[in-house]
């Protein structure tokens, strides 16, 4: 589709001209026009369309023509952003409410899935951004007192009885403010899943889980994921007309705008006018978004670019003095590529970013280089639970939401299935490895190919929460007092790694339709195995380098921060936050870091294949048994 050009420096008047007006018709609608049809090319057209038209199915088509005309204003580098948006999202509650009054409504009606595990406050965050997308853009309408075509299904997965009593509560807030939520307990999820027949059940044990009754939490994102997917079914009651929108508690439904004074988090984009529309006129069956914000990969593939961000940190603060005004403020815009934030990047097809990328310091109000550096210490050990201080991505509207790309990957904090899509199910959940996602993704997209589609509406990934990173819970991490451990998250990391590349090349040369040869798995697992042993290895040197001289540049070579540390306690608390941050680099990812021993170990290795081997030869007759459900 052409896009309007739109002018190098528009203007947007605040005033609408009230000669300018078309007949009484649409008030918002009006409104946009009068506004800023002298800024944006094509909306004058549109006017005079106005004044014309007095067919129903005319007005709410010029109400989506006013939208797609508003939308790469809105984003350009020079709009007014926020009055923009304002107009933008009342166009769309104006054009729901013609559509009620039309009274002829053939869109998809909506279920989401959020599985959470112990991770309340996440979750308020994200039942949050659904209300207000809800609120702002009004889908389906609430005139009932309740959104209808909305339904949100909390999966829960929670050890913690007080995290389970908090995440009911919850679902009683959201039911009470219109979002129809439904918490698909530990109880009813093993009660549904011994619905199945034995013989069926069985098959899908690794897909679903086996875990007993009085053991039924904590089975894993995968797992918890796949029986929303039972709960979905119990709940469709038209399956031509319902889609399945997976969302992750730690994600929502917003983006973030870089702005000068820092990060601005907006409800912008109309997830489900976008997704309904793109379901309707194209034959995609499994729809994923990506994300925005804090990056969707482990710790364990950040370390070094990380370490030569925070060096920089400290190198620039070398030259400075402490004592006088921070100037890590109102840094130039710099967008961060795709996977700035990942080692090896070069490994999913990403060229190099620059060598490092500056810190923009969060605090408000007058403040001096001291109180930045105690700040940015306190906020260090937050990127063992996945925060990236200075390689955020940051939303780009680019060439609009409908354009479509053929995907490689699944995001599982942002996918959407029809009925049809629900069988290309996550696989391999019992291994618990990281990177489901991609290795899923290769294995769809070998099977449908374009109707396994990306599109450009991502949603905002927030790995911790205000109350800090101890708030939340997050597998693969464990914390106490003095360190953090993510050994259990690299170790996944690598063999999840080797399962993904794996499962690419065998893709490339055999029918995924079919079962897959031992003999050809063993060979794929064998040649990516010895790949990622020698760029690990690479990774691993580099981040032991790279910790040694930010130790040195810290605490050996006498700047003002050594000194000012003597007599101000803020200070030397944040020195020790600085040892201690390299302390745990140390220790998860140094010489003697158990995740790096585990992958030098040829036994534990050879333990790991084997069990990829099985899953990726059981992967069909899984996916078999998966499919009969349907």
């Amino acid at each position: 589709m052409n896009r309007p050009h739109i002018e190098r420096r528009p203007r947007f008047p605040e005033t609408p001209d009230a000669h300018a007006l078309p007949a009484p018709a649409s008030p918002c609608l009006q409104d946009c026009i009068a506004r800023y049809a002298s800024a944006i090319p094509g909306l004058a057209e549109l006017g005079k369309r106005l004044a014309a038209t007095h067919d129903a199915d005319a007005l709410i088509d010029l109400h989506e023509q006013c939208a797609l005309l508003l939308e790469p204003a809105m984003w350009s580098a020079e709009a007014d952003f926020h009055p923009l948006l304002a107009s933008y999202q009342a166009l769309f509650r104006e054009q729901e409410a013609l559509i009620r009054q039309r009274g002829k409504d053939n869109r998809h009606h909506f279920i989401l899935g959020i599985p959470v595990a112990d991770r309340p406050s996440h979750l308020k965050a994200c039942l949050e951004s659904i209300y207000q997308v809800c609120m702002q853009f009004d889908y389906g309408g609430h005139a009932s007192g309740r959104w209808e075509r909305i339904r949100v299904v909390v999966s829960e997965d929670s050890r913690d009885e007080a995290n389970i009593r908090r995440h009911l509560e919850l679902v009683e807030e959201y039911r009470r403010k219109g979002l129809q939520v439904v918490h698909f307990g530990l109880a009813e999820q093993y009660e549904l899943l011994h619905t199945l027949p034995p013989p069926t059940r069985e098959r899908l044990g690794r897909l679903l889980t086996t875990q007993p009754k009085e053991k039924f939490s904590l089975k894993g994102q995968a797992a918890n994921r796949n029986l929303s997917y039972l709960k979905f079914l119990q709940l469709t009651e038209n399956r031509h007309n319902t889609l399945y929108y997976l969302v992750d508690s730690d994600q929502s439904l917003c983006v973030n705008r870089q702005t000068a004074s820092g990060e601005e988090v907006v409800i912008a984009l109309n997830y489900f006018h976008a997704i309904d529309r793109i379901f309707r006129t194209t034959d995609t069956r499994l729809l994923t978004g990506k994300m925005v914000g804090d990056p969707p990969v482990s710790p364990a593939v950040m370390a070094a670019n990380f370490l030569d961000d925070v060096s920089a940190f400290f190198s620039r603060m070398a030259a400075l003095r402490g004592d006088e005004a921070c100037t890590f403020h109102g840094l130039p815009l710099q967008k961060t590529g795709e996977a700035a934030y990942h080692d090896m990047a070069r490994l999913f097809g990403f060229e190099n970013q620059p060598a490092t990328f500056p810190y923009a310091c969060r605090l408000k109000g007058k403040h001096d280089h001291g109180a930045c550096l105690a700040d940015f210490a306190q906020r260090l050990d937050a990127f063992f639970f996945g925060e990236h201080l200075t390689r955020k991505t940051w939303f780009g509207y680019g060439h609009g939401f409908a354009e479509l790309s053929p995907a490689r990957t699944v995001y599982p904090g942002n996918y959407i299935a029809n009925y049809a899509g629900l069988k290309y199910v996550i696989p391999f959940g019992h291994l618990r490895l990281r990177m489901s996602g991609p290795t899923a993704g290769r294995l769809i997209a070998a099977e449908i190919g374009a109707r396994f589609a990306s599109f450009n509406m991502p949603n905002l990934h927030r790995r911790t929460t205000e109350a800090g990173p101890g708030d939340d819970f997050r597998p693969g991490v464990d914390v106490d007092e003095a360190s953090v451990d993510v050994s259990d998250e690299f170790e996944r990391q690598f063999f999840g790694d080797l399962m993904l590349f794996s499962t690419e090349a065998l893709v490339r040369q055999a029918d995924v339709t079919k079962p897959f040869a031992r003999g050809a798995i063993e060979a794929v697992v064998g040649e990516k195995e010895a790949e990622l042993l020698a760029l690990y290895q690479q990774k691993h040197d580099a981040i032991v380098e790279r910790s040694r001289q930010l130790g040195e540049l810290v605490f050996d070579a006498d700047y003002w921060w050594l000194q000012a540390s003597a007599h101000s306690p803020g200070l030397a608390h944040a020195l020790r936050r600085v040892r201690a941050f390299i302390d745990n680099i140390e220790r998860n990812f140094g010489e003697h870091a158990l995740a790096w021993r585990q992958i030098q170990s040829a036994e534990h290795r050879a333990q790991r294949k084997r069990q990829i081997v099985e899953a990726l030869m059981n992967y069909r007759a899984e996916r078999d048994a998966w499919d009969s459900l349907f």
